[in-house]
């Protein structure tokens, strides 16, 4: 890993222009098409950790939420408020276990999106992390995590987690499962497929 590398960032910027187009021919609503039905319809507080491109932040935006966006790597960030000028983004450089910029705003929020992200902690962060996420909760909020199952590409930085795991993981810090589901890979890899997972805190 590269000296000031976010951990889990390795391989994303050197592929950041293929990683955007690929990104960005997916919609938000193909690729989050089994949780739809929860993403809050009044205007909301709305947290996408490891945003990438936008293209997410950008839709949320779109339907009047207001959007955090934190991508720790520079090209895809980059990529992002090119693509996306119009939309209301704030964006941040952070990243996960700790977070520490976002932190320091004080901020919580009513939606936390963790898309294709979980996977790139090891053990130990994904311990850190999960109470993390649980603070940036407000009460009632939700986290929604995508976690990839399937082969590693080449540099990347990935383990295998189950749903069960992290599930489990979520109890332990506060947030009761309120869905679970499993797809296929919006980007029809055979080999690749997708668990969902969201989680509420408590009032």
């Amino acid at each position: 890993m590269a000296e000031g590398q976010a951990s889990g960032t390795e391989g994303y910027a050197d592929s950041a222009d293929a990683v955007a187009k690929a990104y960005e021919a997916i919609t938000f609503a193909a690729v989050h098409r089994n949780i739809l039905h929860l993403i809050p319809t009044a205007p909301s507080r709305v947290l996408d950790i490891g945003a990438g491109t936008g293209r997410d932040a950008a839709a949320l935006a779109a339907l009047g939420h207001s959007v955090v966006a934190v991508e720790p790597t520079v090209e895809l960030r980059a990529h992002g408020q090119r693509l996306h000028p119009a939309a209301a983004i704030t964006w941040i450089d952070d990243s996960l276990p700790d977070l520490a910029v976002l932190r320091e705003r004080g901020e919580r929020f009513d939606l936390v999106m963790l898309t294709a992200v979980w996977m790139h902690l090891d053990a130990g962060q994904r311990a850190g992390a999960m109470r993390r996420v649980a603070d940036l909760l407000l009460p009632d909020g939700m986290a929604a995590l995508a976690l990839r199952h399937g082969p590693v590409p080449a540099g990347r930085r990935m383990f295998e987690v189950s749903a069960d795991e992290t599930c489990t993981l979520a109890s332990q810090n506060g947030l009761e499962t309120m869905h679970r589901s499993e797809r296929g890979d919006t980007q029809g890899r055979d080999n690749i497929h997708w668990s969902v997972v969201v989680f509420r805190r408590g009032c």
